[in-house]
């Protein structure tokens, strides 16, 4: 076990307390280019909900690169309910005591972290609304009624897209959006053709239609089923842990490729040599204001994407011509195949010309900013809601 950091003299850095459901080495997304920011100059922990196993209670603290440190509670199996809760509290009473006198503050991922974490004394709440949980497959009954208390606890609100903004707005006075930004320079190097073929797709033929992200019940399986028949000539790429689905469920065909989770930095070798990007996100509770970060990973990659009709998508890169709409499998076909065939130099300087416009640096920048004048109670110094065009985010 590693023990948790002690504060010393000259350690005057604000220790920020990250409460979440995701695991940090799950999925590279916005809370791991968010809170590597912030560790430069804060001291970042983010305590992941409980691994439950053979073993003995304990608490592993291990640092990540960034500088984040990751705290996951380990736990026996078959631990009632009450006492889960009561050694999650611990184990962040123990992590809140190692401000030694320094600011803390409260990052939230999730509402259901109140119902252990209620009774810290805080200097400052965070909430980073980025989903809409209570829409998702097994939500806790609870989820609602807890994150109206965080609502009314968090000092500042971010949302992770336009439309989450629009449905929460008017439920905090310094709420402000702030949808997932680009990495251009590390999904850049797919155009530049001197990324090798991954092993396990250089063997599929093209033309390569991709997919990457988690494969859940956001994920229209029927649609890629049907689009795969349609196109036998297409071959279907697709990358991403299945959770929450059975894998017994996935479409198979012999132009479906499943080629498992990969890790961010392994991600621009695959998109370097696909020919078009998917969203095949279906429509449902559970995607109703989701803004995915894949959209503009793609167009820094140099593909041209079709994608479903996500409200975040739609605006504003279908509307600026950026992304192809299609809702059904034969709108979806003719997206891919015209697409195939269409010139690609204006619409790639149109994308330059977006995703020039915003960075994850800039973005936790303006985040930061926002902090600290609720930590200092000065006015807010942004307006509430950024521009898509300031923070190139879907």
């Amino acid at each position: 076990m590693t023990p948790p950091h002690r504060a010393t003299a000259t350690d005057a850095r604000p220790l920020l307390l990250v409460l979440s459901h995701l695991r940090w080495d799950f999925v590279f997304q916005r809370p791991q280019h968010l809170l590597t920011r912030a560790a430069r100059d804060h001291d970042v922990i983010v305590f992941e909900e409980p691994l439950f196993d053979a073993g003995a209670a304990h608490l592993d603290i291990g640092e990540r690169a960034g500088g984040v440190r990751v705290a996951q509670l380990h736990l026996p199996e078959g631990m009632p309910p009450e006492a889960v809760l009561a050694a999650q509290r611990d184990a962040v009473d123990q992590l809140a005591a190692t401000a030694a006198g320094r600011p803390l503050g409260l990052w939230y991922y999730t509402p259901m972290a109140l119902e252990f974490s209620d009774h810290l004394a805080a200097d400052l709440v965070i909430f980073d609304k980025m989903d809409e949980l209570s829409a998702f497959k097994f939500a806790p009954p609870r989820l609602v009624e807890l994150e109206a208390a965080l609502f009314e606890r968090a000092d500042v609100v971010f949302t992770g897209g336009a439309s989450m903004h629009r449905a929460a707005a008017h439920r905090h006075a310094n709420i402000h959006c702030f949808p997932s930004s680009i990495d251009a320079a590390h999904f850049g190097t797919a155009r530049d053709g001197g990324l090798a073929d991954p092993r396990d797709q250089a063997g599929i033929a093209h033309p390569r239609i991709g997919f990457f992200g988690v494969i859940d019940e956001r994920f229209d399986i029927d649609l890629l089923a049907e689009v795969a028949e349609r196109a036998p000539e297409l071959r279907f790429v697709m990358i991403g842990p299945v959770v929450k689905i059975d894998p017994d469920t996935l479409p198979r065909a012999a132009n479906i490729h499943w080629l498992g989770g990969k890790s961010y930095a392994e991600l621009p070798a695959y998109l370097a040599h696909w020919d078009i990007g998917w969203m095949p996100f279906a429509i449902n509770e559970s995607t109703k204001f989701i803004s995915p970060t894949k959209t503009p990973e793609f167009l820094a990659a140099g593909l041209p994407v079709v994608s479903t009709a996500i409200t975040d998508v739609v605006s504003p890169y279908g509307d600026a011509g950026l992304v192809e709409i299609a809702a059904t499998a034969d709108e979806t076909v003719a997206a891919i195949r015209r697409l195939l065939e269409a010139p690609r130099a204006g619409w790639l300087a149109k994308v330059d010309a977006q995703l020039a416009q915003g960075s994850w640096d800039r973005t936790w920048a303006a985040m930061k900013s926002l902090i600290e004048a609720a930590r200092t109670g000065a006015p807010s110094v942004r307006p509430s809601r950024l521009s898509v065009e300031e923070t190139v985010g879907v």
